[in-house]
């Protein structure tokens, strides 16, 4: 199995200009190492996001891009999560102006000013959970924060989700599971990166246990086959993240694209718009960043007509 490391800095961008950082065959297994969406440098509950953020100057730095070989606009990237491992022991979560759910910031104007800043430090302890305190103790659940194939035009920012995936936060981007990308660029140019090794959904303070993290992949293509956002099948469901402002927008991208991905196993559209009434389900994967995402899932027993 062969690694691929990062050369030179890490992008905090998903950007199809770069010089690719290896090639990959369809069907090969590799192993990505990425770090954290702070680089590494919050390391103690002494150590405050604003102050740490002045020195390094963006988060969420990305792993690649991987030039995909064979991948050409208009193809879908299958992307097998085989494995995360954590590469320290230990996570870090922070609450920093002005980011979070329940805080002031420039999409939402509010007169009185964001809450102060809090460092939290959470260790594995002997029965591998990250512990902080008794109260604060959750599992390593982890999975890719960042995952993305590059757009054609525009370089966007590592903090954004957007149709070809991004800072989706979605906890489904985990190992067991494939991703599906679209394919907008030859050579797809890959990223991923922002590992969390547990997370709530929504990311309410818009920090989740953020680890640096050894990534097992391996990928394959769909040629000729078109989608329009991420989709997501894990071993019993099927899933497609929307993402936009405002939340609703969101929620109807993923809705329209799951019923999009049940015709293609016989469903009449109609019929799939009633199935989902009765039986979908749909969770918000983040409410913080520059746009919402929002997941809706089906039970393959369902989507799979006979």
């Amino acid at each position: 199995m062969r690694v691929i490391r990062q050369v030179g800095e890490h992008s905090f961008a998903f950007n199809r200009y770069l010089e690719p950082i290896g090639t990959v065959k369809p069907g090969e297994k590799i192993v990505l190492y990425t770090e954290d969406c702070f680089k590494g440098l919050v390391q103690s509950e002494q150590d405050l996001p604003e102050q740490v953020l002045s020195n390094a100057g963006h988060l969420n730095p990305q792993t690649g891009p991987l030039y995909i070989e064979g991948a050409e606009p208009g193809d879908t990237l299958k992307v097998y999560i085989h494995g995360i491992e954590p590469t320290r022991d230990w996570a870090v979560s922070c609450i920093q102006k002005p980011l979070g759910g329940l805080t002031p910031n420039k999409f939402t104007r509010m007169l009185n000013d964001p809450i102060g800043e809090k460092t939290w430090i959470y260790r594995f302890d002997d029965k591998g959970m990250l512990t902080h305190d008794e109260h604060l103790s959750f599992p390593w659940e982890p999975f890719l924060g960042t995952i993305a194939t590059a757009g054609d035009l525009e370089v966007i920012s590592a903090l954004t989700p957007y149709e070809q995936g991004g800072n989706m936060d979605a906890p489904e981007t985990k190992p067991g599971n494939i991703v599906y990308l679209p394919v907008a660029v030859e050579g797809a140019y890959f990223f991923t990166g922002d590992v969390h090794a547990n997370q709530g959904q929504g990311e309410l303070c818009g920090v989740a246990l953020e680890i640096s993290a050894k990534v097992t992949l391996e990928f394959d293509l769909i040629k000729g086959k078109s989608i329009k956002w991420p989709r997501i099948e894990s071993p019993d469901e099927l899933m497609v993240v929307g993402s936009a402002r405002p939340m609703e927008d969101a929620a109807r991208i993923a809705y329209a694209e799951l019923i999009d991905w049940m015709t293609e196993y016989g469903w009449d559209r109609l019929d799939a718009y009633q199935a989902l009434t009765q039986a979908g389900k749909l969770y918000c994967a983040n409410m913080v960043d520059t746009v919402y995402s929002m997941v809706a899932k089906v039970s393959k027993k369902l989507a799979y007509r006979k």
